[in-house]
């Protein structure tokens, strides 16, 4: 594993595991960050769901030579940074476990809206797109999630393709799983989540500080290597 960080984090009593392999890649993953994802309602912050990215070891090397270095403020000030974890090429894992009842329907037009959204204002929104989303609505129509339940989101930059299975609220996966080929959806789901307005600033925060180690570790040993040398 290198230089990746081999600390679970637990958030809401959601324990995030240190790595975690992809059905549908079998590929390892380690844990990038984890955080609450919340409403105001009432002026009273309500938990809803809680978030773990996790990304492929191949993010490390990729990710070192622009940001190794910097802080954990430096890197969670930056939407540069954020931006290269979304469309970086190396593979990333999103494990959203609820906290609170959701149904399928609720969860995913609220996605849905946000991916829209964004790419509207950037003046990419095509049929294609158009296509993607309704797919995407109609695989969590008839779901409900209870709190315990999660879904997972395997970003595939090889393939341009965002594949989702689920887990009951055991943790057993689920037989129904899916794969939408749309790279801009692909992206959009991990950027509701880190971009520049992203519904989980804790997942974000989260994210700069356990990079920011990776990274420092990475560099240590780099110049364990050349000292040797």
């Amino acid at each position: 594993m290198g230089a990746a960080p081999d600390s679970s984090v637990e958030v809401e009593g959601v324990n995030f595991l240190a790595e975690i392999t992809s059905a549908a890649t079998s590929k390892t993953f380690f844990l990038g960050g984890a955080g609450v994802r919340g409403i105001e309602a009432g002026n009273k912050f309500m938990a809803v769901t809680s978030i773990g990215i996790y990304l492929e070891v191949a993010a490390i090397p990729a990710m070192s030579e622009k940001w190794k270095g910097k802080s954990s403020e430096e890197l969670g000030g930056s939407d540069e940074f954020y931006r290269d974890i979304i469309t970086g090429p190396f593979e990333k894992l999103t494990k959203v476990t609820m906290l609170l009842p959701l149904t399928g329907q609720q969860y995913s037009e609220k996605v849905s809206q946000n991916c829209v959204a964004a790419w509207k204002a950037a003046n990419v929104f095509t049929k294609e797109e158009e296509t993607a989303i309704n797919d995407f609505l109609q695989i969590f129509k008839l779901r409900n999630f209870p709190p315990g339940a999660s879904i997972i989101f395997t970003h595939s930059t090889d393939q341009g393709s965002l594949s989702i299975e689920f887990l009951d609220a055991g943790g057993t996966p689920e037989a129904a799983k899916a794969v939408i080929e749309n790279e801009k959806l692909m992206n959009a789901v991990l950027e509701s989540i880190i971009g520049e307005g992203g519904v989980s600033p804790a997942v974000k925060q989260s994210l700069a500080q356990r990079i920011s180690e990776v990274l420092r570790l990475e560099e240590d040993d780099e110049e364990e290597i050349a000292a040797v040398d």
